[in-house]
């Protein structure tokens, strides 16, 4: 079985996205934070910043999942990181977003967009990825190989920073 027909038959397949889509993409964003353990008024407040505008295309690599019969269901977005993100590493990308529609949770849409975000980032010879997640999805990354990294200070530093070295 040819690899796009395999990613048809798992119910959904993987494109970049465009600025068409973006009404979608912040569909899903929105879905996606309505299950975060957050109080209802910081949902509220946040999800404007979470919101994809069409100026961020130019400046991120967006991957979305689209299922035929729902449209997109996922979303993933990669930037190239700053030397102030991760001075350890002279070349890192950062996973800026990564959102399933939670009528999709546990059907591998945020495995395969996770793969996809890392073959791209290692074809720009980024050494590995950054990811600054929500607590509840710290056990995810866990599974895809990511390490936790330590708080070192605790006013510039994420809680829950996670990081994977490509080979």
């Amino acid at each position: 079985m040819s690899t796009s027909a395999a990613k048809r038959a798992a119910g959904f397949s993987l494109r970049n996205a465009d600025s068409d889509d973006l009404d979608n993409i912040n569909d899903v964003i929105a879905a996606a934070m309505d299950t975060w353990d957050l109080a209802e008024r910081v949902k509220r407040i946040s999800l404007p910043l979470y919101r994809y505008q069409p100026h961020d295309l130019a400046h991120l690599q967006i991957v979305v999942a689209e299922s035929g019969a729902s449209g997109i269901v996922g979303v993933a977005a990669l930037e190239q990181a700053s030397a102030g993100d991760f001075p350890a590493e002279p070349s890192t990308s950062i996973l800026h977003g990564l959102y399933v529609d939670p009528a999709y949770h546990g059907k591998a849409v945020g495995s395969r967009l996770l793969k996809r975000i890392e073959e791209i980032a290692a074809a720009t010879d980024a050494s590995g990825l950054l990811v600054k997640a929500q607590q509840e999805a710290v056990g995810f990354f866990a599974h895809h190989g990511f390490n936790t990294l330590p708080v070192e200070d605790e006013s510039r530093d994420y809680p829950y920073r996670l990081w994977k070295r490509f080979s």
